[in-house]
């Protein structure tokens, strides 16, 4: 396992964080608890310490199913939740007023069985509420104990520059980036400098493209969010691009007796040796073989063949 520890703090995480979103149960298709639980266990078992989560991932399904999975073994991990999206009466809106967090972070903590969550994460700006407000309250819950520290999430260009009176504060900004989606790679490197954050990468894995498992004629039910267009990944123009990127992975893989998705994890591991890197699972299987990623190197050559077709 490889380890890191994220600015600004004291937390020694590994540099694999198994991401919550799968965990909610909704739009991946069939999703079971047992298979879950016996992921989150295999992950530990492997040294695998960090887990992040949100409220809003299945309303608190995530995070319920989390806490189970865990159980008596809190102090073995470190566990990232997030805030900002209220959902009800079929609707998404996001909220940063310092009343609605604490309100939100009791029902996180309710949800995890736990009296403190170690990284508290702004999942999405609101546009309303000032920086300064926000930073104020995440302050006091982390004087309460009830938070460790606090980060980012999905901050763009736009909004860097609210953000560099504090730098120091926040110890990790996630976004999405992996070889299937370089959209905003930029504005990750440049938050993660500017604020003095750890980066952490979403969609590592491309909603699962670049696992190698799905080809031109993959489809996915209705109860799967990757059969909606929105999801660019699986469809048109952009699902072939990926598929040539996958086909380059595969000797990569093969030379090196890893999964595919390993590869995929290893490109950001090296290519952000800073980084922590997300990725979900709903079986042991698939975070068995996300763990091949940890503990080699791609050659400089395999790194610019990927960074090449990524890039075409």
């Amino acid at each position: 396992m490889e380890y890191i520890t994220l600015k600004n703090s004291d937390l020694r995480v590994s540099r694999l964080c198994m991401g919550g979103c799968p965990m909610g149960g909704y739009g991946w298709g069939t999703v079971r608890e047992d298979e879950l639980i016996e992921a989150i266990e295999t992950a530990i078992d492997k040294g695998l310490n960090f887990f992040d989560t949100a409220d809003t991932y299945g309303l608190g399904r995530s995070e319920q199913t989390l806490a189970k999975a865990i159980g008596s073994r809190r102090h073995e991990v470190i566990i990232g939740s997030k805030f900002g999206v209220r959902v009800g009466d079929g609707k998404t809106a996001y909220d940063n007023s310092p009343a609605y967090i604490e309100q939100a972070l009791d029902g996180t903590l309710r949800r995890l069985n736990t009296d403190y969550v170690d990284v508290y994460t702004i999942h999405y700006r609101d546009d309303v509420t000032p920086i300064d407000a926000v930073v104020d309250e995440l302050t006091k819950l982390k004087q309460k104990g009830k938070i460790r520290f606090f980060g980012l999430s999905n901050i763009h260009k736009d909004g860097f520059a609210e953000l560099l009176p504090y730098r120091g504060q926040f110890v990790n900004c996630q976004d999405e980036f992996s070889l299937a989606c370089r959209k905003w790679e930029a504005d990750l490197k440049n938050v993660s400098e500017e604020i003095d954050v750890t980066p952490m990468t979403w969609g590592s894995l491309g909603q699962g493209i670049l696992t190698g498992k799905y080809d031109q004629n993959s489809s996915f039910g209705k109860d799967d969010r990757r059969s909606r267009d929105i999801y660019i990944n699986f469809h048109g123009e952009k699902l072939k691009q990926n598929l040539k990127i996958v086909e380059v992975m595969r000797p990569i893989a093969d030379a090196n007796h890893v999964s595919v998705a390993a590869v995929a994890i290893r490109y950001i591991l090296d290519y952000l040796p800073d980084s922590v890197v997300l990725v979900g699972a709903k079986r042991k299987d698939q975070i068995a073989g996300s763990l091949q990623a940890l503990d080699w190197r791609l050659t400089a050559e395999e790194r610019d063949r990927l960074t090449e077709v990524s890039l075409s």
